[in-house]
C-alpha cells in the first residue's frame, strides 16, 4: 500500500541520519588516531635532537605507547581541539597550560613509573597528564589548586574511564599524605625550590620530576632521586617554562 511505501522510505532516510551521525564522532576519532600517531613520530624527533642536554635520546615504549592511547583533544578546551597534537602548550583557562608533548613524555619518562606504582601529579589541570600516568601506574593522586579546573578534570578523566585516578581540591605544595607515600612526584608548574612535604612523602628509591625557578625568568627542570638510605640526589635535565606553582606556601 502506498502509505506503507512513504512509511519505509522515511524509515530508511531516519536510519541513513542515525547512521551518519554514529559515524560522524567515529571519523572525527579516525583524524585525531593519525594526529596522534604523528605526535608521537614528532616526540621522538624532538627527543634525538635534544639528547645531548636531556640526556635522554629517546622516549620509552611504555610512554610512547600510552601518549599513543590518550586522546589529548579530549582534555583541551573545545577551541583548541584543532592543535591537541601539535608539541607546543595550548591555554586551558584561567591563566593554566597544557604542557607540549615532549615535555609531558619527558617528565613521565624521567618517572620511570611501573605498573604498580603510586604516583602523585601536583596541579592537575586538563588531566592530561594524570591519564597518560594512568596507563602506566596502579593508580594516581592529582591535586588541582584551581576548583574549576579540578571540577572539569575530574569530570573528564571519570568520562574516559580513567578509574584509578583520585582527584583533590588543595594546596599541592603539601602533597597528599594520605594518599601516599609514592613511587614518584610530577610537579607541572614551577616552584622557586623543592617542597620539602613532597620529598617526605617520596618513597625510598622514588624519583620526583619538578621545574624550578621564577616566573619569566630561567626555570630548570629537576630530576630529585631519594636513595634507600633516604638521601636526596639532584640532577638538571634541561631549561624550561612553566607557570609558576600557587598557593598559600
Amino acid at each position: 500500500m502506498m502509505w506503507r511505501r512513504h512509511f519505509g522510505v522515511r524509515l530508511s532516510l531516519l536510519s541513513a541520519l542515525f547512521v551518519a551521525a554514529a559515524l560522524r564522532p567515529a571519523i572525527a576519532d579516525n583524524d585525531f588516531a593519525a594526529q596522534r600517531r604523528d605526535m608521537v613520530e614528532e616526540i621522538a624527533a624532538v627527543a634525538r635532537s635534544a639528547a645531548a642536554e636531556s640526556g635522554k635520546p629517546a622516549i620509552s615504549a611504555a610512554v610512547t605507547a600510552a601518549l599513543a592511547r590518550v586522546p589529548r583533544h579530549r582534555f583541551v578546551p573545545p577551541d583548541q581541539e584543532h592543535a591537541a597534537y601539535e608539541n607546543r602548550p595550548l591555554p586551558i583557562g584561567f591563566g593554566q597550560t597544557i604542557s607540549q608533548p615532549y615535555i609531558v613524555a619527558l617528565m613521565t619518562d624521567l618517572m620511570r613509573v611501573e605498573p604498580n606504582h603510586v604516583v602523585l601529579e601536583v596541579g592537575t589541570g586538563s588531566g592530561y597528564q594524570a591519564a597518560v600516568l594512568a596507563e602506566l601506574a596502579q593508580s594516581v593522586c592529582t591535586i588541582e589548586i584551581i576548583e574549576p579546573l579540578a571540577v572539569e578534570a575530574q569530570r573528564r578523566l571519570q568520562q574516559q574511564g580513567y578509574t584509578r585516578v583520585r582527584t583533590k581540591t588543595g594546596d599541592g605544595y603539601y602533597g597528599w599524605e594520605d594518599c601516599g607515600p609514592f613511587d614518584s612526584i610530577i610537579v607541572t608548574a614551577a616552584a622557586s625550590h623543592v617542597p620539602p612535604p613532597l620529598i617526605r612523602q617520596l618513597k625510598p628509591g622514588g624519583r620526583m620530576v619538578i621545574p624550578v625557578g621564577t616566573a619569566f625568568l630561567t626555570q630548570h627542570l629537576l630530576l630529585v632521586a631519594k636513595n634507600t638510605d633516604g638521601t636526596i640526589v639532584t640532577r638538571q635535565v634541561l631549561p624550561v617554562r612553566f607557570v609558576p606553582l600557587t598557593g598559600g606556601h
